[in-house]
């Protein structure tokens, strides 16, 4: 809890970012890419973090976005 408190005050703010990057069905996949399958890294401090292409944002990795991301790749599927 300590550590995140003191990257949160000193920490990268995760400013500069690449071109989101999608991958192909069936690579493998980090975990910023396995929420959503597109990812971008931070021209900082290199973290990926997860990017939804549809609302052209970086989403968080919690589960709720988890399943409603997947939802819609589903339906686009059909």
């Amino acid at each position: 809890m300590m550590a995140r408190m003191l990257d949160a005050l000193f920490g990268c703010w995760h400013s500069h970012y690449s071109f989101p990057i999608t991958l192909r069905s069936g690579s493998r996949r980090s975990k910023a890419a396995a929420v959503t399958g597109t990812y971008v890294v931070c021209l900082d401090c290199g973290k990926e973090l997860p990017y939804d292409w549809r609302e052209m944002k970086i989403v968080d990795s919690n589960s709720e976005n988890r399943h409603r991301v997947g939802s819609l790749a589903t339906k686009e599927a059909a």
